[in-house]
Parts: structure tokens; sequence; C-alpha cells
């Protein structure tokens, strides 16, 4: 997107737009000529939406690319993911409003099971739970590396931020999550030479937190990805001309949107809570961005039918959301994770986007195959769907005379 274009056509106007993004949404067929979880899924409010808007699917990054979240987010909040690209260590460090100074290195950790050979049984050792985590992290707390000051914090379940401060620190070091089982954990490595000090001090925390944790189980050992530092992007207020909200229980998702400068909002970790935010704080901004995690949570966890339910779940909750009468309201998800593949996927995503001045398509279903025929395209890039938003709430002037 020319974020110059979008700026010189900005026009005001008091419209709304709503975007709720089901984590995970696309998946694939568990058998030959079968259903996906959203096909199978009874969906009556979400098929009601996509016989009155507008269909199609988008790819979050580029054909054949499997998107991670914070990239797969950015595309739907209309930055290129290629061109604004940051690790989920500082997703994770601004979604908890983590202190984060220019200099410091984040990494996104999980604890993870390994046996006693050292290979990886549950990269997310069982989804322990969050006041398990804050325990062992206190118990890392105790581990101390010459050559930087290190900070822990729980995010939630196994997730937890790990956070370097010296202002020698590069966050040009590669992973030691492996993103499978029955392999032991990477080594850090340095990608420059200047990260050589920072792989050191990362080899050397991961060592020591192995033998802190050895008699712990399920957690008896961590995996570190996505080392990056503070970026300095443009916001969404000064490109789009938007006041933005992000309602998300997830620091990471959090993360993201306070990045490009939207206001993340406090809120409950159910969906109706969420909801409830957006009731109570409708009046204060004109974007909103709604966040869903438990379909991508079942989809990792291969549950298929979990996920249906998930998505059932999330259908109930539509009516709530087309009473509050937005001007523009989008429904998708930020990537695929097929129940099949228990990962995300570079499959396209389901979209329906409606508003009062959409040209309604002949799509009558919300589901992979239904939406390939919708007026939107087949494969569009996620990024478009923030012009197409503005668009349809009035929110852009005529180009040239």
């Amino acid at each position: 997107m020319d974020f110059d274009l979008i700026k010189s056509l900005l026009a005001p106007a008091d419209t709304k737009i709503v975007l709720l993004v089901m984590d995970g949404l696309g998946g694939l067929p568990r058998e030959h000529e079968g259903q996906t979880e959203l096909e199978a899924a009874d969906t009556p409010n979400l098929d009601d939406l996509a016989a009155r808007g507008m269909c199609g699917l988008h790819v979050p990054v580029a054909q054949g690319i499997t998107p991670g979240s914070g990239p797969s987010h950015l595309a739907l909040f209309g930055y290129d993911p290629l061109k604004y690209e940051v690790g989920r260590g500082v997703l994770a460090a601004v979604g908890l409003e983590f202190d984060l100074r220019p200099g410091d290195v984040a990494a996104r950790g999980n604890f993870c099971t390994v046996d006693e050979e050292g290979k990886i049984t549950d990269r997310r050792a069982g989804r322990i739970s969050t006041m398990k985590n804050r325990e062992l992290c206190g118990l890392l707390r105790t581990i101390k590396v010459p050559g930087a000051e290190i900070f822990l914090e729980t995010e939630k379940e196994h997730r937890f931020l790990l956070v370097l401060r010296d202002i020698d620190l590069s966050s040009n070091v590669s992973d030691t999550d492996p993103l499978m089982v029955d392999r032991e954990p990477n080594t850090a490595t340095p990608l420059s030479p200047e990260a050589s000090q920072t792989a050191a001090i990362v080899r050397q925390f991961v060592a020591e937190a192995r033998n802190v944790l050895q008699n712990r189980h399920p957690a008896n050992m961590v995996l570190l990805r996505g080392f990056s530092q503070l970026p300095d992007w443009p916001q969404i207020s000064d490109v789009f001309g938007l006041r933005a909200a992000a309602i998300a229980a997830y620091p990471m998702y959090r993360g993201v949107a306070k990045l490009v400068g939207m206001q993340a909002l406090e809120t409950g970790e159910k969906l109706e809570e969420e909801l409830d935010v957006l009731q109570r704080r409708w009046n204060e901004f004109d974007y909103f961005y709604v966040h869903y995690k438990k379909t991508d949570a079942a989809g990792e966890d291969g549950d298929f039918q979990r996920k249906i339910a998930d998505i059932e779940e999330f259908d109930r909750q539509i009516p709530r959301v087309l009473e509050l009468n937005p001007d523009v309201m989008i429904v998708t998800g930020d990537h695929s994770t097929p129940a099949l593949m228990k990962y995300h996927s570079w499959h396209p995503v389901p979209i329906v986007m409606w508003s009062k001045f959409c040209r309604p398509d002949s799509v009558a279903r919300f589901g992979e195959r239904a939406c390939m025929g919708g007026c939107l395209g087949p494969q569009f890039p996620a990024e478009q769907i923030m012009s197409l938003a503005l668009a349809n709430a009035r929110r852009l002037k005529k180009f040239g005379a």
C-alpha cells in the first residue's frame, strides 16, 4: 500500500469500522471431498453476512508463504509485512507493556517438554497454566549471565518473554525453537558478526535454564524465537486518519496493534467480555480490531471438532456487533491453521466485508470454497483490506481530476 497516496486522499467522516479476526480461521478438509472446519460449522449469522456482503480469500504475505501471526496481522492493518518486519519478542514485550528500550533484545519463549535424550516431545508443555508459568519464571530469574541484564515476564499459559539489556547487543540471533517435535532444540547462533556476543549470552541462558528446570514436569526446558528490537513505524492515526482500538486478550496481539499506534483496551479473555468492551467504548474510536484466539489454538492442537465448536461460538456473537450499527464490518482470519496440519499454513484466508455501500456478490455461505467465487477475488493481498474498508467507510476522496 502507498501510504503517501492514502494520506493524500483521506477525508473526514463520522463512520466506524470493525475488524473481527478469528485467529487461524482457514482450514482443510479431513477427508477427500470433505468439509473444512469453517464449512462444517453451523454459522447462520456469518452466512447471512456473506450473502449481504463481499467475499473472497486473502493472502497474508505472498503465495506459498506460511505467515506468523505478527506479519499476517500487520497485513490486515494495511502494512506491508515484508517491509514492516518485527520478531515475536518485541510484540510480546509491547503487549505486556514491558519497558522495552532502544537496544534491548526481546525474544518470545515457550516452556516445553524434552525427554531423557533432550528431544522435544511437546513444544507447549501441555499448555501449562499461567500460574505455573509465573512460578517457573520466578525460578529462571535466578539465572545470571555476564554481559547482559536479564528480564523474564509471564505472557500466558506456556509463553513467556525474555529481554536482554546491554548497549552492545544485537537481535541477529537464530531461534532455538525448531518448530517441531522429536528433535533437540536448536543452538542459538549469530546471523551477523556483531551478534556473536548476544548469541553466546543466549546459549548460556538456555543451558542454565535447562539445569534449573530439569526436574520439573512437563515444563523442563525452554524454546526461544523471534529475537528482535523496537522499531519506529508510521502510526495508524497518521497514515489512515483513524482513532483505532485493539481488543485482544493475548499480549502478542495487543503488541502488534500498539506498534502501529492502536490503543489496546483492557479486556477479559472471553469473546463476550471483548464485545462488552467494544460496546462500552464504541463512541471513543473510529476503528476497532477484535481478536479471537480459540480457533487457532484448536487448529494447532489438531482438534477438528473443537475448532468447529469455536467457530460456532463466534458466530453466535455476530448479532451483538451488528446491533452497534457499524458502517463497515469485516470478518476474517489472520492466517490458516488447519487442524489437519496442527500448524499455520500458506492457504488463503476467507473474508467477508459488509458496508452500506458494498456491492454484494453471489456468495451465500461463509466458507473457503464459497469465498473463492466472491468479488474480492480468490487470492488478493491482505494489505488491500484497509483501503477497501476506508473506501466503504467513505473516508477516501476521489483520486485525480
